[in-house]
């Protein structure tokens, strides 16, 4: 019965979904907070080039779900709040999923929920919360035919790239999206490989599982498509961007840009034309 919700995510043409995150302000990092300082404003123009889905919490997700018709994206449901970012940390790092995630979920008509899995040097305690999130949300999902969206999101040490650590490196990522897999994953959202020709290998980890690939830190137009281009091609079942999206000068042109990368099969040269100048 998952199927029903996923047939929701999913593009019907090419059977891949494009997630448009905007769930960063749970986070407590002012820097995530530009290009969506007016979230309603942000959500009307991501809205209007009509990704698959948009990522957002139960404070916010009303500013989509309360938009009039049938045709808007599907709301993919936050579950998690984490103080893991920044480039002081905290004494105490915690990850913490909200109550009751599931029954908020269908309460809001979400098509899916999403819940992270880190692993970050040194901090072994905040995996272990994380798993215990994904054991406690994962019969619920499984009772209510909600599908659940894992993140396994691999650290540099924030010594080294404080901020925004995603570490790229295949070696860490594998056995963490194989975890999430193993843990019950309806599907993967996964960090991009520093070396994008090898991604099919964390594709073929998660087995029959569809892998989405997080956007990770603010990069130029070309990298990113071409990017994208490389992922669709290594097997990738779509992506899931956010800063890459909402903090671009024309969020819209770039959301149809990538749309007809992830849907169409085109190339970056051929999407870049759908971005303003």
């Amino acid at each position: 019965m998952k199927s029903y919700r996923q047939n929701r995510l999913f593009n019907a043409k090419s059977n891949r979904c494009f997630d448009v995150a905007i769930d960063h302000g749970f986070f407590n990092e002012r820097g995530f907070l530009q290009g969506i300082e007016n979230l309603e404003q942000a959500v009307k123009t991501v809205v209007s080039a009509a990704p698959d889905a948009v990522q957002l919490t139960v404070g916010q997700a009303h500013y989509l779900q309360s938009l009039p018709g049938r045709q808007k994206p599907s709301l993919v449901l936050r579950t998690d709040v984490a103080n893991v970012y920044g480039t002081q940390l905290p004494r105490a790092l915690f990850s913490r999923m909200i109550e009751n995630p599931v029954e908020q979920a269908l309460r809001l008509d979400a098509t899916c929920v999403v819940v992270n899995l880190f692993r970050i040097p040194g901090e072994p305690e905040v995996m272990d919360q994380c798993i215990q999130n994904i054991l406690r949300i994962k019969p619920e999902c499984d009772r209510y035919a909600m599908p659940l969206m894992i993140e396994p999101l691999v650290f540099q040490s924030n010594t080294k790239a404080g901020g925004y650590m995603v570490d790229g490196d295949l070696d860490k990522i594998l056995p963490l999206v194989r975890q999430a897999v193993e843990l019950g994953a309806d599907i993967i959202k996964a960090d991009p490989t520093d070396d994008v020709s090898v991604y099919s290998k964390v594709v073929q980890i998660a087995g029959r599982i569809p892998v989405l690939v997080r956007g990770g830190g603010k990069a130029a137009d070309a990298e990113i498509l071409a990017r994208t281009e490389a992922l669709i091609q290594q097997g990738a079942a779509g992506i899931v961007y956010g800063r890459n999206i909402i903090q671009h000068a024309d969020p819209a042109g770039m959301t149809r840009a990538l749309m007809a990368i992830v849907h169409d099969g085109a190339t970056a040269t051929e999407a870049a034309k759908f971005i303003k100048a």
